[in-house]
Order: structure tokens, then sequence, then C-alpha cells
């Protein structure tokens, strides 16, 4: 019979170790690096760009809070999925650069996710001005 395998005791990743508020700290750490490589995605660097313009014109469009809610995030959806995005085509990327029928298909599912919530923010404020001036 084969014993169980002891834990290891080097930390391959030192995140897993940490607890309470040090952890909390170092992951909001490693959110604004992955915003701050997202910001190197031209795709990002516009959708944020809008983003600035159109939050605040949530706040002047929206008429109640859940309009508001809908407008501003349909736009951080769009940001979302596009970080999602970027993140499948990075691992496929760090794979390898050849063609792959599997990697294709990946890439387009990520880029047709971004699609569908650029439709959906289109759609929702759409919406939030015809409501609002017709």
């Amino acid at each position: 019979m084969q014993e169980p395998s002891s834990p290891p005791t080097d930390v391959v990743n030192p995140q897993k170790a940490r607890k309470g508020l040090r952890r909390i700290l170092h992951a909001g750490g490693y959110s604004i690096q992955g915003l701050r490589a997202g910001w190197g995605e031209t795709a990002f660097r516009q959708e944020a760009i809008l983003a600035m313009v159109m939050l605040p014109l949530a706040f002047w469009l929206g008429q109640s809070w859940v309009e508001i809610a809908l407008l501003a995030g349909s736009v951080l959806l769009v940001m979302i999925v596009e970080l999602l995005n970027t993140c499948v085509e990075s691992a496929i990327d760090r794979i390898g650069p050849e063609w792959h029928d599997l990697s294709k298909r990946a890439k387009d599912m990520g880029s047709a996710a971004v699609f569908l919530s650029l439709l959906l923010c289109a759609g929702v404020w759409l919406g939030a001005l015809c409501y609002r001036f017709a």
C-alpha cells in the first residue's frame, strides 16, 4: 500500500500562505497589476477611455438606481469580458505561436464574448436614450 504524499514544505506561491488582511492587500496589488497589463492592450484602453465618459453619463441619463446600475454595469461588463478575452489569448499564446484549430476556436469564442457584451451595452444605452428622449 502506498503512503499518502505529504504536502510540500516549500511554498511555490507565497500568496497561498498569506492569511487575512495581508492576503487581501496582496490580492488587490495583483488586481492593479492586471489593470495595468490590460491598459497595454489597445481594445481595453479604448474601452476604458469610453468608460471614463460613459460612467458619469450613466448617472445623468439614469432616472433611478436600477437604470444607473444597468447603464454603468453594461459598460463595466464590456471591460471585464475584454480582460477575460485577453487572458484566454495570453494563455494560448504562451503555449506556442503555431496555428491550431482549438487555439483558434478559443480565441474566436473570446472575441465573440466581447462582441456580445458590446451588443448588450449598446442595447441598454440605446434603450435608455430612447426612453429618456422619445
